[in-house]
């Protein structure tokens, strides 16, 4: 078992790093005091200093690594993996300066593989060149989008159009007026089969009855640098028949598709977040004096410090592990591990953030330290993409289905 890089990862890694301390790390503080100056604050891929460190990226060649095939960087998972980990250190701007922010990394992820020639040069090449943004609508308010199939949005055919109504929420992106296109995920056939009544369909922004209500907040942030969450209304939305991505009754499979890779992308990024975190709890713990001495010789601030580490070199295992199956055996045959990462990644991270806001004090808590903002940010993933009890029960099913299993098929020791 060999837990080094490969070369090319390790050029890539190089590259990146470099990157990230030359210019991500310098622009943070101008690109919040750009972000304060836009006319429109939602809007914030337009900052002038965002464009700039797109263009060092594309001529580093560190575009698009999140997507394999001919569309993107041609990496694994496994070895998109430590790259997404460093982005994740400056989560607000450097996957964004790479192309590799989500909704988009999804919404490509499904324009690459179930979009038609048609669909692909209308919306996949404007992303992959990050001319465009865009929004993946799925969750509702008045149904439990837990569990998928119960969305309730309408996509009924008329003629050559199909005509969306409904209501949805907590769209990441839709807020951003350079959200050109939303991925929208409705019922065309109330009477098929479960996994069989939901489409997905490419609505554009500026279609008629397509209305964005409100942004959201999550624990008071907005969380406008990528586009805010917004609440949405479809009002007798006409789009052609040809905006159906793949066919009718394949929403289900499609959203699934699209959430496995998505899963460990957030996954890979909030490690990044655990690092930065555990960096900055003990730069406070050796500089701040309590009692006579620093933190750092305080017991339970080492037993932190101690638990942190642990915590999260278990899950990097387990998430480079996960990366590795869907590359050897699909997203079906890592299913299991996406899920046990989904499960244990917000938790894992979100104790470690606690840890370092309580060092920090009353600091932590503020805007003046990402990390208040960042534990909103993680909580928020305990939701995303599957709350952590669906996860835990379908986990726990096929845990019980493989030992039952396992026990008829073991030969019984002779008597």
């Amino acid at each position: 078992m060999d837990f080094g890089l490969d070369p090319r990862t390790a050029e890539i890694r190089r590259e990146l790093l470099d990157f990230m301390d030359r210019h991500v790390r310098p622009a943070e503080q101008v690109f919040a005091r750009q972000l304060g100056e836009l006319a429109d604050r939602w809007a914030w891929d337009s900052v002038p200093v965002l464009s700039e460190l797109r263009a060092e990226a594309r001529r580093r060649g560190l575009w698009n690594l999140f997507l394999p095939g001919e569309h993107g960087g041609g990496l694994t998972t496994l070895q998109y993996a430590p790259l997404a980990e460093i982005t994740g250190r400056v989560g607000q701007l450097a996957p964004a300066a790479l192309n590799c922010a989500a909704p988009d990394t999804g919404n490509m992820e499904v324009l690459a593989e179930f979009g038609t020639d048609a669909q692909q040069r209308q919306w996949l090449d404007p992303l992959l060149a990050g001319e465009i943004r865009s929004a993946f609508a799925m969750t509702e308010p008045d149904v439990a989008s837990s569990d998928a199939t119960t969305i309730s949005t309408r996509i009924t055919r008329d003629g050559d159009e199909y005509v969306v109504d409904g209501r949805k929420w907590w769209i990441t992106g839709a807020m951003n007026p350079n959200a050109a296109v939303f991925v929208v995920m409705g019922m065309t056939d109330p009477a098929a089969a479960r996994h069989r009544r939901h489409s997905m369909l490419l609505v554009p922004r500026d279609t008629p009855g397509v209305r964005v209500v409100r942004g959201m907040e999550v624990l008071g942030y907005d969380d406008h640098e990528h586009g805010g969450h917004a609440e949405l209304t479809f009002t007798d939305v006409r789009v052609p028949v040809a905006n159906l991505v793949q066919g009718e009754g394949d929403g289900f499979g499609v959203a699934q598709a699209r959430l496995g890779p998505g899963r460990i992308h957030h996954c890979m990024r909030a490690i990044g977040v655990a690092e930065r975190a555990i960096e900055a709890m003990c730069a406070r713990a050796d500089e701040r004096i309590a009692f006579g001495r620093p933190l750092a010789e305080q017991g339970v601030v080492r037993d932190w410090i101690a638990e942190a580490r642990v915590r999260v070199e278990q899950l990097r295992l387990l998430v480079l592990k996960t990366a590795w199956l869907m590359d050897t055996v699909g997203n079906r045959g890592a299913h299991t591990e996406i899920q046990a990462i989904k499960i244990a990644t917000p938790r894992t991270v979100q104790w470690i953030l606690d840890k370092a806001i309580q060092v920090h004090g009353a600091g932590g808590l503020s805007q003046d330290l990402p990390l208040a903002a960042s534990y909103a940010a993680i909580r928020s993933l305990r939701f995303a993409d599957g709350p952590d009890e669906v996860h835990k029960n379908a986990l726990a099913r096929d845990e019980l289905r493989r030992q039952a299993v396992a026990r008829t098929s073991t030969p019984s020791p002779a008597g």
